[in-house]
Protein backbone atom coordinates (compact mmCIF):
# COMPACT_ATOMS: atom_id res chain seq x y z
CA UNK A 1 0.00 0.00 0.00
CA UNK A 2 1.26 3.79 -0.66
CA UNK A 3 2.19 6.14 2.38
CA UNK A 4 -1.37 6.96 2.43
CA UNK A 5 -4.16 4.27 2.10
CA UNK A 6 -6.82 7.40 1.13
CA UNK A 7 -5.68 10.54 -0.93
CA UNK A 8 -8.10 13.04 -1.57
CA UNK A 9 -7.45 16.75 -3.60
CA UNK A 10 -9.70 19.70 -4.60
CA UNK A 11 -12.49 17.37 -4.53
CA UNK A 12 -16.04 19.19 -5.57
CA UNK A 13 -19.42 17.51 -6.56
CA UNK A 14 -22.25 19.38 -7.79
CA UNK A 15 -25.35 18.14 -8.15
CA UNK A 16 -27.84 19.58 -11.05
CA UNK A 17 -31.60 19.51 -9.32
CA UNK A 18 -33.73 20.41 -12.48
CA UNK A 19 -35.11 23.83 -12.11
CA UNK A 20 -33.01 24.90 -9.23
CA UNK A 21 -29.88 26.19 -8.57
CA UNK A 22 -26.56 23.60 -8.81
CA UNK A 23 -25.69 22.18 -5.61
CA UNK A 24 -22.61 21.94 -4.03
CA UNK A 25 -22.48 19.01 -1.60
CA UNK A 26 -18.73 19.14 -1.64
CA UNK A 27 -16.71 21.71 -1.86
CA UNK A 28 -12.86 21.51 -2.39
CA UNK A 29 -12.26 18.61 0.01
CA UNK A 30 -8.68 17.81 0.70
CA UNK A 31 -7.03 15.08 3.60
CA UNK A 32 -5.10 11.91 3.59
CA UNK A 33 -5.91 8.64 5.44
CA UNK A 34 -2.77 7.07 6.99
CA UNK A 35 -3.06 2.98 6.54
CA UNK A 36 -4.12 1.09 9.63
CA UNK A 37 -6.22 3.77 11.45
CA UNK A 38 -10.00 4.28 11.79
CA UNK A 39 -10.93 7.54 10.29
CA UNK A 40 -14.26 9.16 11.50
CA UNK A 41 -16.02 11.36 8.97
CA UNK A 42 -18.19 13.44 10.45
CA UNK A 43 -20.56 16.21 10.38
CA UNK A 44 -24.51 17.41 9.72
CA UNK A 45 -27.26 16.08 7.72
CA UNK A 46 -26.61 17.41 4.54
CA UNK A 47 -23.01 17.66 5.05
CA UNK A 48 -21.61 15.80 2.07
CA UNK A 49 -20.42 12.64 4.36
CA UNK A 50 -22.57 10.14 1.76
CA UNK A 51 -21.04 11.82 -1.16
CA UNK A 52 -17.77 11.42 -0.49
CA UNK A 53 -17.87 8.01 0.24
CA UNK A 54 -19.97 7.04 -2.69
CA UNK A 55 -17.11 9.06 -4.38
CA UNK A 56 -14.38 7.05 -2.69
CA UNK A 57 -15.97 3.83 -3.60
CA UNK A 58 -16.36 4.52 -6.95
CA UNK A 59 -20.00 4.88 -7.37
CA UNK A 60 -20.32 8.38 -8.26
CA UNK A 61 -17.83 10.76 -10.27
CA UNK A 62 -16.53 13.99 -8.82
CA UNK A 63 -17.18 16.99 -10.70
CA UNK A 64 -13.56 17.87 -9.81
CA UNK A 65 -10.68 17.45 -8.32
CA UNK A 66 -8.61 13.57 -7.69
CA UNK A 67 -9.27 10.67 -4.73
CA UNK A 68 -6.96 7.72 -4.54
CA UNK A 69 -7.97 4.96 -2.85
CA UNK A 70 -5.13 2.21 -2.21
CA UNK A 71 -3.13 3.94 -4.70
CA UNK A 72 -5.67 3.79 -7.66
CA UNK A 73 -7.18 6.74 -8.96
CA UNK A 74 -11.04 6.21 -8.49
CA UNK A 75 -12.09 7.66 -11.60
CA UNK A 76 -9.21 6.22 -13.82
CA UNK A 77 -8.96 2.71 -11.92
CA UNK A 78 -12.60 1.91 -10.45
CA UNK A 79 -12.10 -1.52 -10.82
CA UNK A 80 -8.26 -1.83 -8.98
CA UNK A 81 -10.26 0.40 -6.40
CA UNK A 82 -13.63 -1.97 -6.34
CA UNK A 83 -11.20 -5.14 -5.55
CA UNK A 84 -9.58 -3.21 -2.57
CA UNK A 85 -12.63 -2.30 -0.66
CA UNK A 86 -15.21 -3.24 0.76
CA UNK A 87 -18.53 -1.42 2.07
CA UNK A 88 -21.33 -0.93 4.12
CA UNK A 89 -23.50 2.14 3.09
CA UNK A 90 -27.28 3.53 4.02
CA UNK A 91 -28.76 2.02 0.97
CA UNK A 92 -29.73 -2.03 0.77
CA UNK A 93 -26.65 -3.57 -0.65
CA UNK A 94 -27.40 -7.37 -0.08
CA UNK A 95 -29.19 -9.25 -2.59
CA UNK A 96 -32.78 -9.77 -1.48
CA UNK A 97 -33.29 -12.91 -3.69
CA UNK A 98 -30.21 -15.32 -2.05
CA UNK A 99 -30.54 -17.10 1.18
CA UNK A 100 -28.02 -15.34 4.18
CA UNK A 101 -25.47 -17.77 3.81
CA UNK A 102 -25.38 -17.37 -0.33
CA UNK A 103 -24.98 -13.62 0.36
CA UNK A 104 -21.72 -14.45 2.01
CA UNK A 105 -20.80 -16.88 -0.42
CA UNK A 106 -20.77 -14.98 -3.35
CA UNK A 107 -19.39 -11.67 -1.77
CA UNK A 108 -16.48 -13.98 -0.81
CA UNK A 109 -16.27 -15.48 -4.27
CA UNK A 110 -15.94 -12.27 -5.62
CA UNK A 111 -13.19 -11.50 -3.30
CA UNK A 112 -11.30 -14.27 -4.15
CA UNK A 113 -12.18 -16.70 -1.38
CA UNK A 114 -13.13 -20.07 -1.97
CA UNK A 115 -13.33 -23.65 -0.82
CA UNK A 116 -12.53 -24.26 2.95
CA UNK A 117 -11.82 -20.90 3.37
CA UNK A 118 -14.93 -19.46 2.38
CA UNK A 119 -17.11 -21.64 4.39
CA UNK A 120 -15.09 -21.47 7.23
CA UNK A 121 -15.00 -17.46 6.92
CA UNK A 122 -18.56 -17.50 6.19
CA UNK A 123 -19.60 -19.87 9.10
CA UNK A 124 -17.49 -17.74 11.37
CA UNK A 125 -19.84 -14.28 10.32
CA UNK A 126 -23.04 -16.00 10.74
CA UNK A 127 -22.08 -16.60 14.31
CA UNK A 128 -20.32 -13.12 14.85
CA UNK A 129 -23.03 -11.46 13.65
CA UNK A 130 -25.86 -14.08 15.26
CA UNK A 131 -27.09 -14.92 11.82
CA UNK A 132 -27.86 -18.57 12.78
CA UNK A 133 -31.56 -18.74 12.42
CA UNK A 134 -31.81 -17.02 9.55
CA UNK A 135 -28.64 -17.73 7.38
CA UNK A 136 -31.02 -20.08 5.17
CA UNK A 137 -34.11 -17.14 4.57
CA UNK A 138 -33.76 -14.72 1.98
CA UNK A 139 -32.95 -11.59 2.47
CA UNK A 140 -35.62 -9.85 1.58
CA UNK A 141 -37.83 -11.66 4.33
CA UNK A 142 -35.75 -10.05 6.81
CA UNK A 143 -36.21 -7.16 9.29
CA UNK A 144 -34.24 -4.32 8.32
CA UNK A 145 -32.08 -4.56 11.49
CA UNK A 146 -31.11 -7.79 10.04
CA UNK A 147 -30.44 -7.10 6.49
CA UNK A 148 -28.36 -4.73 7.95
CA UNK A 149 -26.22 -7.25 9.63
CA UNK A 150 -25.77 -9.16 6.55
CA UNK A 151 -24.07 -5.76 5.33
CA UNK A 152 -21.78 -6.05 7.92
CA UNK A 153 -21.30 -9.35 7.83
CA UNK A 154 -20.00 -9.45 4.32
CA UNK A 155 -17.82 -6.60 4.77
CA UNK A 156 -15.90 -8.11 7.64
CA UNK A 157 -15.79 -11.25 6.35
CA UNK A 158 -13.22 -10.26 3.38
CA UNK A 159 -9.97 -9.05 4.19
CA UNK A 160 -10.14 -5.51 1.72
CA UNK A 161 -6.90 -3.67 2.93
CA UNK A 162 -10.13 -0.57 2.91
CA UNK A 163 -13.64 -0.93 4.90
CA UNK A 164 -15.86 1.84 4.41
CA UNK A 165 -19.00 1.77 6.55
CA UNK A 166 -21.81 4.63 6.68
CA UNK A 167 -23.74 4.38 9.46
CA UNK A 168 -22.71 0.76 10.46
CA UNK A 169 -24.47 0.20 13.33
CA UNK A 170 -27.66 1.04 12.32
CA UNK A 171 -30.66 -1.53 13.70
CA UNK A 172 -27.79 -3.20 16.65
CA UNK A 173 -28.83 -3.91 19.47
CA UNK A 174 -26.04 -2.55 22.23
CA UNK A 175 -24.56 -6.25 22.65
CA UNK A 176 -24.08 -6.58 18.86
CA UNK A 177 -22.88 -3.19 18.56
CA UNK A 178 -19.84 -3.59 21.03
CA UNK A 179 -19.17 -7.00 19.69
CA UNK A 180 -18.65 -4.89 15.77
CA UNK A 181 -16.66 -2.28 17.33
CA UNK A 182 -14.56 -4.79 19.17
CA UNK A 183 -13.82 -6.61 15.71
CA UNK A 184 -13.09 -3.01 14.03
CA UNK A 185 -10.43 -2.41 16.26
CA UNK A 186 -8.72 -5.67 15.34
CA UNK A 187 -9.65 -5.25 12.04
CA UNK A 188 -7.38 -1.72 12.35
CA UNK A 189 -4.83 -3.11 14.49
CA UNK A 190 -3.91 -6.16 11.95
CA UNK A 191 -3.33 -3.17 9.31
CA UNK A 192 -7.03 -2.51 7.78
CA UNK A 193 -7.76 0.69 7.42
CA UNK A 194 -11.28 1.65 8.35
CA UNK A 195 -13.30 5.04 7.43
CA UNK A 196 -16.72 5.30 8.48
CA UNK A 197 -19.34 8.11 9.29
CA UNK A 198 -21.84 8.07 12.24
CA UNK A 199 -24.64 10.43 13.71
CA UNK A 200 -23.70 8.62 17.21
CA UNK A 201 -20.75 10.22 17.99
CA UNK A 202 -19.92 8.13 21.03
CA UNK A 203 -19.03 5.67 18.69
CA UNK A 204 -16.76 8.15 17.04
CA UNK A 205 -15.53 8.78 20.24
CA UNK A 206 -14.57 5.29 21.18
CA UNK A 207 -13.35 3.84 17.83
CA UNK A 208 -11.83 7.00 16.01
CA UNK A 209 -7.81 7.73 16.15
CA UNK A 210 -8.67 10.48 12.90
CA UNK A 211 -11.68 12.04 12.58
CA UNK A 212 -12.67 15.32 10.29
CA UNK A 213 -15.61 16.85 10.78
CA UNK A 214 -17.25 18.53 7.67
CA UNK A 215 -20.19 21.01 6.68
CA UNK A 216 -21.75 22.03 3.23
CA UNK A 217 -18.77 20.25 1.94
CA UNK A 218 -16.18 21.47 3.57
CA UNK A 219 -13.92 20.76 6.29
CA UNK A 220 -14.55 22.83 9.63
CA UNK A 221 -12.09 20.75 11.68
CA UNK A 222 -9.02 17.78 11.83
CA UNK A 223 -7.46 15.77 14.03
CA UNK A 224 -7.52 13.33 16.63
CA UNK A 225 -9.71 13.33 19.57
CA UNK A 226 -7.58 15.13 21.65
CA UNK A 227 -6.70 18.02 19.22
CA UNK A 228 -10.49 18.54 18.75
CA UNK A 229 -11.34 19.06 22.34
CA UNK A 230 -8.57 21.66 22.50
CA UNK A 231 -10.56 23.69 19.67
CA UNK A 232 -13.13 23.59 21.92
CA UNK A 233 -11.55 25.25 25.39
CA UNK A 234 -14.02 26.07 27.89
CA UNK A 235 -16.45 23.77 27.41
CA UNK A 236 -18.12 21.78 30.35
CA UNK A 237 -20.38 18.79 30.68
CA UNK A 238 -22.45 18.90 33.56
CA UNK A 239 -24.68 15.82 35.07
CA UNK A 240 -26.63 16.72 37.89
CA UNK A 241 -28.89 13.65 39.72
CA UNK A 242 -31.83 14.60 42.08
CA UNK A 243 -34.62 12.94 43.76
CA UNK A 244 -36.42 14.76 41.18
CA UNK A 245 -35.74 17.47 38.89
CA UNK A 246 -37.23 20.66 40.49
CA UNK A 247 -39.39 22.48 39.04
CA UNK A 248 -38.34 25.09 36.48
CA UNK A 249 -34.76 23.87 36.56
CA UNK A 250 -34.73 23.51 32.73
CA UNK A 251 -36.13 26.50 31.65
CA UNK A 252 -33.24 28.40 33.90
CA UNK A 253 -30.38 26.47 32.27
CA UNK A 254 -32.19 26.33 29.06
CA UNK A 255 -31.72 30.84 29.46
CA UNK A 256 -28.11 30.09 29.92
CA UNK A 257 -27.29 29.03 25.89
CA UNK A 258 -26.36 25.94 26.76
CA UNK A 259 -24.87 23.56 23.43
CA UNK A 260 -27.17 21.17 24.53
CA UNK A 261 -29.19 20.08 27.37
CA UNK A 262 -31.27 16.78 28.14
CA UNK A 263 -33.50 16.19 30.94
CA UNK A 264 -35.18 13.22 32.26
CA UNK A 265 -37.48 12.72 35.70
CA UNK A 266 -34.56 12.40 37.72
CA UNK A 267 -31.42 13.93 36.29
CA UNK A 268 -30.07 16.97 34.06
CA UNK A 269 -27.35 16.71 31.97
CA UNK A 270 -26.05 19.85 30.13
CA UNK A 271 -23.03 21.54 27.98
CA UNK A 272 -21.77 24.99 28.38
CA UNK A 273 -19.17 27.07 27.24
CA UNK A 274 -18.58 28.96 30.28
CA UNK A 275 -15.45 29.85 32.64
CA UNK A 276 -14.64 26.98 35.01
CA UNK A 277 -15.29 29.64 38.39
CA UNK A 278 -18.78 30.23 36.83
CA UNK A 279 -19.24 26.61 35.86
CA UNK A 280 -18.76 26.11 39.80
CA UNK A 281 -20.93 28.59 40.96
CA UNK A 282 -23.65 27.30 38.38
CA UNK A 283 -23.39 23.78 40.06
CA UNK A 284 -23.69 25.33 43.33
CA UNK A 285 -26.83 27.20 42.62
CA UNK A 286 -28.38 24.30 41.10
CA UNK A 287 -27.98 21.57 43.72
CA UNK A 288 -29.07 23.99 45.99
CA UNK A 289 -32.54 23.64 44.45
CA UNK A 290 -33.14 20.34 45.60
CA UNK A 291 -31.87 17.06 46.94
CA UNK A 292 -28.67 16.04 45.18
CA UNK A 293 -28.03 12.42 44.60
CA UNK A 294 -24.99 12.87 42.24
CA UNK A 295 -22.86 15.89 40.48
CA UNK A 296 -20.55 15.40 37.76
CA UNK A 297 -18.52 18.13 35.81
CA UNK A 298 -15.96 17.23 32.97
CA UNK A 299 -14.37 18.65 30.38
CA UNK A 300 -15.80 18.27 26.65
CA UNK A 301 -16.99 15.59 24.71
CA UNK A 302 -16.82 14.79 21.15
CA UNK A 303 -20.65 15.53 20.55
CA UNK A 304 -19.94 18.76 22.24
CA UNK A 305 -17.10 19.87 20.02
CA UNK A 306 -18.79 18.69 16.87
CA UNK A 307 -22.21 21.27 18.25
CA UNK A 308 -20.12 23.92 18.71
CA UNK A 309 -17.74 23.92 15.55
CA UNK A 310 -21.04 23.07 13.03
CA UNK A 311 -22.68 25.99 15.00
CA UNK A 312 -19.92 28.48 14.35
CA UNK A 313 -19.92 27.51 10.93
CA UNK A 314 -23.20 27.80 9.99
CA UNK A 315 -23.32 31.42 11.86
Amino acid sequence: MTAHAIEVDGLVKLFHPRGRPPLRAVDHLSFAVRPGSIFGLLGPNGAGKTTTLRVLTTLTRPTEGTARVAGFDVVASPLEVRRRIAVVIQQQAADLLLTVRDNLASYGRFHGLSGATLQARSARAIEQFGLEECAASKVQDLSGGFRRRVQVAKALMVSTPVLFLDEFSTGMDPLLKRSVMALLREESRAGRTIVLTTQVLTEAEELCDDILIINRGRQVARGDLHALKLLSGGVYELTLTFDEVPAGLAAEVAALGPLRMETTRTTLQVSLKEDEQQVLALVSRLAARGTVRRVEVSGASLEDVFVELTSLEEA
